[in-house]
């Protein structure tokens, strides 16, 4: 089954009636979770619908999912909502359970062993992309829909991310630099620590050379190199892009901009990531400035690691076309917040209750969020 959110947020009831009858009164908003668990999605899709209900409203949830069972009473005790109804189509479900929302909701604290949401800000500026990388989470290449970030929409998300305490964005993509105003989305984020994330592979001549000349150095470029020679780079990325990529660096290098390197890898090798190092020696590039990252299971990827809200911390995330958990799970349904990237309030909101939820379940040694 589809668990976009236009299915997840639309249960109607019988034909004639208004509400779904329960022992506690009208259920408020419906949702069905499908074969979701609280580990990949559904806690997300019950975070962001109660935060939507007054308090003592009603919220209609629908699961196939066996722990389920388990899972919810157990976050519902967390946070302190009651489980007002709760019945089995059948011995092998699915299940429905009424949950109402607490007027004063218990206290749910954080360890704080985590970063802090709302710091960081990801913002995806557009889709398309002058490669197609075999890994590639977000599906980008030169034939995919371009999707991109409206210049009015940076404006508004970004004065309300500075207003919330934020202070770094990152603009990635797809090739950021095929935005037509990417330099207007830049701007938008003036005053935040900004860096974009590009393969740096067509910086060098006409208008986008233009574009990289005209931005202010306090710009950071994030440069993908995934490799210290061409070959595995090459492969996992395109005939001569570790060549180009080169060129671009030491172009953004000499222009006088923070250049950082972020390295995607299947398999960390000790020789070969020690020789990307004695390579990013060479480019003068900062330890504090290299990044090495494993492959998710995301997008084009057929492999990697499996990622879940479990094992991804929380990174806000901007699309033109809605809000997400995490960068690397903008092709996965169950990691989306919301339909659209405004407000930003309600983003973060979301992804701090979850945390906050996730935190204490571990401080008090529970399993409730489990993944698939």
């Amino acid at each position: 089954m589809s668990h976009s959110d236009a299915v997840l947020t639309t249960v109607l009831p019988e034909p004639g009636q208004d509400h779904v009858p329960t022992p506690a009164g009208a259920v408020s908003r419906l949702i069905d979770g499908g074969d979701l668990d609280c580990g990949s999605g559904l806690l997300l899709l019950i975070t962001r619908n109660m935060r939507r209900l007054e308090d003592g409203g009603h919220l209609g949830i629908r699961s196939a999912e066996p722990s389920v069972t388990i899972d919810l009473p157990a976050w519902a005790d967390l946070v302190g909502h009651t489980i007002a109804m709760q019945h089995a189509e059948s011995e092998q479900g699915p299940w429905w359970f009424v949950v109402e929302k607490a007027g004063a909701p218990a206290t749910v604290f954080s360890t704080g062993s985590r970063t802090p949401v709302g710091e960081r800000l990801w913002v995806y500026t557009n889709f398309d992309c002058n490669l197609a990388c075999d890994y590639c989470c977000a599906e980008s290449s030169p034939k995919a829909e371009a999707r991109r970030f409206p210049v009015e929409t940076a404006q508004k998300a970004f004065a309300e991310f500075a207003a919330l305490g934020g202070r770094e964005v990152f603009l990635t993509g797809g090739e950021p630099f095929m935005h037509p105003d990417l330099a207007g989305l830049v701007d938008a984020a003036e005053g935040l620590e900004r860096t974009i994330l590009t393969n740096a592979m067509i910086l060098g001549r006409g208008r986008r050379r233009e574009v990289l000349e005209g931005l202010d150095r306090s710009v950071a470029l994030q440069v993908s190199l995934d490799s210290a020679t061409p070959d595995l780079h090459d492969r996992q990325r395109g005939a001569g892009s570790w060549g180009k990529a080169l060129d671009g660096i030491e172009l953004a290098a000499s222009l006088g901009f923070r250049v950082r390197i972020a390295a995607t890898l299947y398999d960390e090798d000790p020789a070969g990531v020690q020789a990307l190092h004695t390579r990013l020696d060479q480019l003068d590039i900062a330890p504090e400035d290299r990044v090495i990252r494993p492959v998710a299971a995301e997008g084009f990827a057929d492999q990697g690691i499996h990622v879940s809200i479990d094992n991804l911390e929380p990174e806000p995330t901007l699309t033109a076309d809605g809000a997400w958990w995490h960068p690397v799970a903008v092709t996965n349904p169950h990691m989306r917040i919301a339909d659209t990237p405004l407000p930003v309030s309600e983003v973060i909101g979301v992804m701090r209750d979850t945390v906050a939820v996730q935190d204490a379940a571990a401080a008090t040694g529970r399993e409730v969020f489990r993944c698939a």
